[in-house]
């Protein structure tokens, strides 16, 4: 769906209890707040134009979003969920820094009319049951982690005995959330499929492409430029006048970065197209490359062979990667 044949752009402002709406529409919305839960959400869709003239954007606030996301999508809106930088970074540059919550919501509508962001897709129960399953494990994750640093540093035996049993009780839970993800993949053939590509990959494990499936459902579908600039791996320019700056990535999905991180890793040591990569910008005295870059380079084309994997249903070939 174009952005061009949207008339109206909506900004909502989103809390846990509530949600603020604005409007580029001369002519205002009959709702300018309403609550956070089924009934908010259907008095805003009684307030709103109708589906094919109107777009939604909102921020991304940490998972308060989804359930009027999700109802907005299931009444047939575009729908367009946005970093929150962006549109903090967009007031600035207009020169809007007074601060409501009324405001940010006419704020976020005037950023989706001029910068017309990616809609979000609408993603069906399974898809959503799944990115909650990836979630919960990658939080149980840290909560054990914090709970083994801190078993390190304790004396107190009852400290540590607590520590302790917590620590077994992390592990059930992960052990069974973990389960839980490999029977949802397991009863999707599609999911099935295209677990089995991006595991024939050497340096990419079950977790790894759970993640992919779960919080990255454009991996297939876009261009090699679309989809790292979405994870947030394109380097971005830094030039003025005779000045070169260093490219920065910035933006993107940070936990699907940080999980191709830990697979790019593993990739440059166990994975002979990705790790002769690295080696030869290593190699390259001309274009010296810090580790840092190399390490996201690699990140880099590890996405964009995962990508052109699954866009062409083609398993892992060392030659094909080449």
């Amino acid at each position: 769906m174009s952005s061009e044949l949207v008339s109206v752009w909506v900004g909502l402002d989103v809390s846990k209890d509530s949600l603020d709406v604005g409007s580029t529409s001369e002519s205002p919305l009959k709702v300018k707040k309403v609550s956070n839960n089924k009934t908010g959400f259907a008095q805003l869709l009684k307030a709103l134009p109708p589906a094919e003239q109107a777009a939604i954007v909102l921020e991304a606030t940490g998972g308060y979003e989804r359930a009027v996301t999700c109802a907005l999508l299931d009444a047939g809106y575009r729908v367009a969920v946005v970093n929150p930088r962006r549109v903090r970074d967009f007031a600035k540059a207009l020169g809007l820094l007074a601060k409501t919550d009324r405001i940010d919501a006419l704020v976020i509508a005037r950023f989706g009319q001029q910068v017309k962001p990616r809609w979000t897709p609408l993603l069906s129960q399974e898809q959503t049951e799944l990115a909650e399953l990836v979630v919960r494990r990658r939080q149980l994750v840290e909560l054990r982690t914090m709970e083994t640093n801190r078993l390190k540093q304790t004396v107190n035996k009852v400290a540590k005995k607590s520590i302790s049993k917590l620590l077994k009780t992390l592990d059930a839970q992960i052990k069974g959330i973990e389960s839980e993800i490999t029977r949802l993949i397991e009863s999707d053939d599609d999911w099935r499929a295209k677990s089995e590509l991006l595991q024939s990959v050497p340096g990419v494990a079950d977790k790894t492409s759970a993640t992919f499936l779960a919080e990255l459902p454009e991996l297939g579908q876009l261009n090699r430029a679309e989809i790292a600039a979405l994870v947030g791996v394109a380097p971005f320019n830094d030039d003025s006048g005779n000045h070169q700056g260093q490219r920065r990535i910035a933006g993107g999905r940070a936990s699907v970065r940080n999980i191709l991180y830990m697979a790019a890793q593993s990739a440059m040591r166990h994975n002979p197209v990705i790790k002769a990569f690295a080696e030869r910008l290593r190699a390259n005295t001309e274009h010296k490359k810090a580790p840092k870059e190399i390490i996201v380079a690699c990140m880099r084309k590890l996405l964009v062979i995962l990508n052109t994997m699954l866009k062409t249903e083609t398993p892992w070939k060392p030659a094909n990667a080449h």
